[in-house]
């Protein structure tokens, strides 16, 4: 994959809200459901998109909540927005965390190269950062696509 259209891909990404990520249903995949927004001035309307990171041979989730936030954040009551509005501690329950400051690529990336070298085709890493979750992905391709109504990404047959 191009790396100047990956990063323009990217860049699309900048300051939307991650409602959901993992490996697809089938475990080799991994994807990130992105709700994009404009202000409604524009008249553009909102959609979910599948950023879908093909052949991800590394995924690793981490958190960007501090600390001392998680401490005061461990109340069940903060999972459910209703209930956890009005305590103290982060508010898990909003179901969204902004892709901010956003999703960029690493270029020098020693496990991209490594698995370009054993697969023969490119590899890219990429950081997707947010406001509780640090992604870092290392796969070959990315699609991008617009989540049609009702999409489920673990639902099985």
């Amino acid at each position: 994959m191009d790396t100047a259209v990956l990063e323009q891909m990217l860049d699309e990404t900048f300051d939307h809200a991650v409602v959901h990520h993992g490996y697809s249903n089938y475990m080799r995949d991994y994807e990130v459901i992105v709700y994009a927004a404009a202000d409604p001035r524009t008249g553009i309307t909102p959609s979910h998109l599948r950023y879908l990171f093909r052949y991800c041979v590394e995924a690793r989730c981490e958190t960007s909540v501090p600390a001392k936030t998680w401490r005061i954040s461990l109340d069940d009551r903060l999972i459910d927005h209703k209930t956890g509005i009005d305590l103290d501690g982060y508010v898990w329950g909003v179901k969204w965390h902004s892709l901010y400051p956003g999703a960029r690529l690493l270029p020098e990336s020693e496990g991209a190269r490594r698995w370009s070298k054993a697969l023969g085709i490119d590899f890219h890493e990429v950081c997707m950062e947010t406001s509780a979750h640090n992604l870092t992905l290392l796969f070959s391709d990315l699609q991008v696509s617009e989540v049609p109504v009702g999409y489920a990404p673990f639902v099985t047959e």
